[in-house]
């Protein structure tokens, strides 16, 4: 098979199921937004080294694939396949919390390398799911779709401070001190 078929020479592709849309359509939007969003986790990943994250990290890039396939169905199985994968999140925020201080204040992203692909992964994350939400506005998105999404991005940021912990650096604090006094 060939990388390139020319079909979307026009500014269309293709969908699950047969059919052609415009690249600029919001279900195109969405579900490159979520594959931008795998591709940071893959950056992650990449550079996660023995954390106890990696292994996490790839299950979700599983599931995000799984989300871009359902987005590019236009009739997708109402089959609920994210409801575990979110409560899977649910439960790792949960087990790492118990390690990590209590946050008493707003942390800027940043950190160790992981813990900042981590961070930028989080913003790409919240991204797809404005556009996912976008593209609900519009055709049927299955509500686990969005609720996985959001409990993703907490998920990635609660993994960047666990990335910091793991490589001994501490969470970066916003102090507010640059504020303008205007």
């Amino acid at each position: 098979m060939k990388i390139y078929t020319k079909g979307g020479d026009a500014g269309e592709t293709g969908l699950l199921g047969g059919g052609r849309i415009p690249k600029s359509s919001a279900r195109i939007d969405a579900i490159g937004s979520v594959d931008e969003a795998n591709a940071a986790l893959g950056l992650c990943r990449s550079s996660a080294g023995d954390s106890s994250l990696r292994a996490e990290i790839e299950s979700i890039q599983e599931w995000l694939f799984d989300l871009g396939a359902r987005l590019a169905n236009p009739n997708p199985p109402d089959d609920r396949a994210l409801v575990a994968p979110a409560a899977s999140l649910e439960s790792s925020i949960d087990r790492q919390e118990e390690e990590l201080a209590p946050l008493r204040q707003f942390i800027l992203p940043g950190g160790s390398p992981f813990a900042s692909h981590l961070h930028l992964a989080r913003t790409l994350i919240r991204r797809a799911e404005r556009a996912v939400l976008n593209l609900a506005r519009e055709s049927e998105v299955h509500d686990d779709s969005l609720i996985f999404l959001n409990r993703l991005s907490d998920w990635a940021f609660v993994a960047a401070r666990t990335a910091n912990r793991e490589a001994n650096v501490e969470d970066i604090k916003w102090t507010g001190k640059h504020r303008s006094s205007s």
